[in-house]
């Protein structure tokens, strides 16, 4: 398993842990807010967030 995909599962993990952590503390009972009121819908944007932040874009350069 290269370091690529190492660093995007951690980040990954990370993000949903995040989303739903904020699901869990800030969250909206009402059911009125869309992302907030689901704990799965709230966990898969804190993934696609993860995901997003540990995307390296940048092109390696081999000599």
């Amino acid at each position: 398993m290269s370091g690529k995909w190492i660093r995007l599962s951690v980040y990954g993990f990370l993000g949903m842990g995040a989303g739903f952590a904020y699901y869990y503390f800030i969250g909206c009972n009402s059911g009125a807010c869309p992302i907030t009121s689901n704990p799965f819908i709230s966990t898969g944007y804190g993934l696609a967030a993860g995901l997003i932040l540990g995307w390296n874009n940048k092109k390696s350069k081999k000599n």
